[in-house]
């Protein structure tokens, strides 16, 4: 199996879950419009779809999305699950993710419950990359780890895959295998 194909989750016998994080895609500026408000601006739209295809085209399809209620976040979502069709489950919003810190959105992680194996989450900087680097463990993907470590742009996304329990995902407990920035 190629390097940046990734096995599914859905069909895994081995019983590791698999852990998505995106940032949104890159948003716009409007004067007077609250952060919470921003819509993703131009680029934002054009790449966003980038990350559903990239997730599509290595078989990934979360059965479960939670995303930040943020404006920007929800328009990511809503490309993403274009590109993932029929296969896309309906996403839930949740409000703590919009201005978390790194532990507050790993607590949001923590409550999943166990027949999802595959999840995945859309929020913002910093607890995006704050949160890949606490859980990523020490078998990770040195590249991606560092790659990540050094730039996290909009679109950026990590995949882990994580062997115990939701609720047990603490701190270098998770292997990350990619993290790319999906770009037309």
């Amino acid at each position: 199996m190629p390097a940046d194909v990734v096995p599914s989750a859905r069909s895994d016998s081995s019983g590791d879950k698999t852990l998505i994080i995106l940032r949104h895609a890159k948003s716009d500026w409007p004067t007077g419009v609250p952060d919470h408000d921003r819509p993703l601006g131009g680029r934002g739209n054009r790449e966003a779809p980038e990350a559903g295809r990239w997730l599509a085209g290595r078989n990934l399809y979360p059965d479960m999305i939670l995303c930040s209620d943020a404006v920007r976040t929800r328009q990511t979502c809503t490309w993403v699950c274009s590109e993932l069709g029929e296969k896309a489950p309906t996403p839930y919003l949740d409000s703590r993710l919009y201005e978390a810190d790194a532990a507050c959105a790993l607590a949001v992680i923590n409550e999943t419950e166990e027949r999802v194996r595959t999840l995945m989450v859309i929020g913002h900087m910093p607890w995006v990359q704050d949160l890949g680097m606490r859980i990523a463990s020490v078998e990770s993907d040195e590249e991606a780890v560092v790659s990540m470590a050094e730039r996290y742009p909009t679109l950026g996304l990590q995949v882990f895959r994580i062997q115990g329990e939701w609720a047990t995902l603490d701190g270098r407990d998770a292997r990350m295998t990619h993290f790319t920035v999906p770009r037309p």
